[in-house]
């Protein structure tokens, strides 16, 4: 069994606010993880990466109550054929709560950089035109990550945050939220620390991006939503607070920017 006893809470005050639970290292779970995840978390935005993704994400929504979808193009599947009309009426869907993971990634895919930079505004424009926040994908292309986002102004996240202390300032100025993952745990997690000291409390998001990046001591293992208490300890070091207020904090946040009731 995945969960482990010790990661668990007296409570359910933990919202993901980002994962990937259509993962196929899931599939032999069935409902017994998401039935011991609803003891601790809250809420969890499974994110969608292309139409099939996205309607994989849609339909773990629909059977559980504290789970939550946004769909979405992300940057390895611009090749996929998804289309922005595919994904606009697959944000018409009750569960969707935001557009995502959309963005740039210039570290694996560094020679399509235009098709991504065109795919990315279409999914801020779709999302502008839904009234919905985007959750934003950007390895090694924050300088233009951050001038698209400058340009269109939208509501949303910058998830796995990974710039730096100056790109953070203006993420914050944009009246974005900042995602912190398990790499806040990691020893070689080396501007992280200083961006986590910085973030406004109001901005501050908890995520895992699972099934990747779990947190110290679990690196390199299968990653769950439980997890974040890990994470959470970890913020509420930096920050001088507590685990319980960084996640309940972080679960408000949530609640407010996906307009979960």
């Amino acid at each position: 069994m995945i969960y482990t006893n010790d990661l668990k809470l007296d409570s359910p005050i933990i919202f993901d606010s980002h994962s990937h639970y259509d993962d196929e290292r899931f599939n032999d779970m069935g409902d017994e993880l998401f039935r011991e995840l609803k003891s601790t978390v809250c809420g969890i935005v499974t994110c969608g990466c292309d139409e099939m993704s996205s309607r994989a994400a849609l339909s773990l929504a629909e059977k559980h109550d504290f789970v939550y979808a946004a769909v979405g193009i992300h940057p390895e599947s611009i090749g996929s054929g998804t289309t922005t009309e595919q994904i606009e009426n697959l944000a018409k869907h009750k569960k969707c709560v935001a557009i995502g993971e959309v963005g740039l990634d210039y570290y694996w895919l560094s020679e399509t950089k235009e098709r991504q930079i065109e795919v990315f505004e279409s999914m801020i424009m779709l999302a502008k035109r839904l009234d919905l926040p985007v959750i934003v994908h950007d390895r090694d292309a924050h300088g233009d990550t951050l001038e698209i986002l400058k340009r269109h102004k939208p509501k949303g996240v910058v998830h796995c945050f990974s710039g730096s202390v100056e790109m953070a300032e203006e993420i914050i100025k944009l009246g974005m939220y900042i995602g912190v993952g398990g790499v806040i745990t990691f020893k070689n997690a080396k501007k992280l620390p200083d961006v986590v000291r910085i973030i406004p409390d109001e901005l501050l998001l908890v995520e895992t991006d699972c099934p990747y990046l779990a947190p110290e001591p679990y690196r390199g293992k299968l990653c769950h939503s439980g997890m974040i208490k890990l994470t959470a300890q970890k913020i509420a070091e930096i920050r001088e607070s507590t685990t319980e207020e960084i996640l309940k904090l972080t679960a408000k946040n949530a609640k407010k920017l996906f307009n979960i009731i």
